[in-house]
């Protein structure tokens, strides 16, 4: 396809686009479970207007910028004060949680360095996040996947048992997003400390839920700055801070930590060239979008969201379990939660998938084993029976049909 000869008009181009968009999911009545978060029109427009106001602006060099740097400033701050990050801790906001995960490998690796390691390794559970997979990938470092439990959380002594005097990071996740649990933080951050290497939480999905989860009083197993040990954190704010796309949350637990995470350079001709992450040019858009959505939400906000999102999941986990055909996989502690098939020999949940897909609901698929997942956020609540409903027609129509499904991807290289 060639550019057009002559420019076209505004009104026809978001007319097309509008054309474009017509057989996406409908996420704004809640028929998404995965990869948007909706907290309100009212929300939605807040982040839609900050991001316009600077959406040309650009944090490379906040010299020119200033305003950029005090957003970012102020966004990690705040996020410092959710993570019990103290006055010591340090971080920048990336484009999201893959960026995160990679500058925290990145990071383990170049402090491993400092230490004398030329050939590192990670230690991880089989549940941590496939990012993590792509930073040991990118920078060259051994991923060493270790077992979980029958509960799906960490099995912190086969991670022990992985750890040699390569080893330079390792990985806990809250909740890690296969099945929705929290791993042990605390005695993974006690091996990580006796090691002396780093130890990051991927709280991408439980940054935001988990702070507010235990202000509404839910007990929350000790995950967060406040465990001995965690050297960094990541906080994912484009999704359950509600904000616009491309906006997530680093934090070290000193600057001397962050240090590691940076790069410069002077060997070329353009002067001095330093990067907070592996983006150079970062688009002021969503790091005012996020500023912009933290502030309108505040604590009462994400109070109101984050209980909202709760009771939805839990309906929703109380609501499977009373279907014969399946089963949750785990107990939800956040707002995530994966559940199968009973017998699998009798039904295909990737076949239950592409029946609610055809009744207009989008859920992940994920394995193994073969599940279906749902991220449950503050648009689900009074949609639990609807999609429940439709659920169990996808059961009793795939059960009839004996149809297989596709094995769903979490992410497309198209």
């Amino acid at each position: 396809m060639a550019i057009p000869r002559v420019g076209m008009s505004s009104a026809a181009i978001f007319t097309h686009l509008d054309e474009l968009k017509q057989n996406d999911v409908r996420w704004r009545e809640g028929r998404a479970f995965t990869l948007v978060y909706f907290a309100g029109d009212d929300v939605l427009a807040v982040a839609e207007e900050a991001y316009r106001r600077y959406s040309t602006e650009n944090a490379l060099n906040t010299d020119a910028f200033p305003s950029l740097r005090t957003i970012q400033s102020e966004v990690v701050a705040m996020v410092g004060d959710w993570l019990n990050a103290g006055d010591e801790g340090a971080g920048f906001m990336t484009s999201g949680g893959t960026e995160s995960i990679l500058l925290a490998v990145k990071a383990a690796r170049e402090r491993g360095r400092d230490l004398g390691i030329t050939q590192p390794n990670v230690v991880l559970p089989i549940s941590a996040h496939a990012a993590f997979e792509k930073g040991c990938y990118y920078f060259g470092l051994e991923s060493r996947r270790t077992a979980v439990g029958a509960d799906w959380r960490a099995d912190v002594a086969a991670m022990e048992a992985a750890i040699d005097a390569n080893t330079v990071l390792l990985v806990g996740s809250s909740p890690q997003y296969p099945q929705g649990v929290i791993d042990p933080i605390a005695q993974i951050a006690e091996l990580a400390a006796a090691h002396n290497i780093n130890c990051h939480v991927d709280a991408c999905m439980g940054g935001v839920v988990l702070t507010y989860l235990e202000r509404l009083g839910e007990s929350i197993p000790a995950w967060n700055f406040a465990v001995p040990g965690v050297t960094s954190i990541s906080v994912d704010l484009h999704k359950y801070g509600y904000t616009a796309k491309g906006a997530s949350v680093i934090i070290h637990r000193s600057k001397q930590l962050r240090n590691y995470q940076t790069y410069v350079t002077d060997n070329w001709l353009g002067g001095l060239y330093g990067s907070s992450g592996v983006l150079g040019t970062k688009g002021g858009g969503s790091m005012a979008a996020a500023w912009a959505v933290m502030h309108y939400l505040g604590d009462e906000g994400y109070l109101r969201v984050t209980s909202a999102a709760r009771q939805a999941c839990l309906q929703l986990a109380d609501s499977i379990a009373t279907i014969p055909s399946l089963a949750v996989r785990a107990r939800p502690q956040a707002t995530l939660l994966a559940f199968g098939a009973t017998d699998a020999t009798q039904l295909d949940v990737f076949a239950v998938a592409a029946a609610l897909w055809r009744r207009g609901w989008y859920v992940d698929r994920q394995g193994p084993p073969p599940s279906l997942h749902c991220t449950v956020s503050n648009v689900h609540l009074g949609k639990i029976e609807e999609f429940v409903a439709d659920l169990k027609a996808s059961v009793d129509e795939s059960l009839a049909s004996a149809e297989r499904g596709l094995e769903g991807r979490y992410g497309t290289v198209e």
